[in-house]
């Protein structure tokens, strides 16, 4: 499944189902098939996604330094920070123009 995020201020944004559902749950939404982020509650959403790539990074600074210099295959894989930087992108502008973003619609 792929999530499609559109909103009337950019273009559309399609992200896979875990990625998708990932950033859903992070921001507080349901991951379900469709549904709506309305432009009042873009700020907080922003917030959270920014707080949890922060967290990621941390967790991923502690877990290097405790291998020191041995690559994990986690190593490889993009984070969250590369997934959600599009969205929190797409939900910064549509806040400043109070667009609203929807998926599966």
């Amino acid at each position: 499944m792929l999530y499609k995020f559109k909103s009337k201020t950019t273009g559309d944004l399609i992200m896979l189902e875990p990625n998708g559902r990932r950033v859903l749950e992070i921001i507080g939404k349901a991951p379900e098939p469709k549904g709506i982020l309305l432009a009042a509650h873009m700020p907080a959403a922003i917030a959270s996604l920014e707080a949890a790539i922060a967290q990621e990074q941390i967790e991923r600074q502690a877990a290097a330094a405790n291998h020191e210099g041995v690559e994990e295959e986690g190593d490889k894989l993009l984070g969250l920070r590369q997934r959600a930087l599009p969205f929190i992108d797409m939900l910064k502008r549509c806040s400043r123009d109070g667009s609203d973003v929807v998926w599966g619609v």
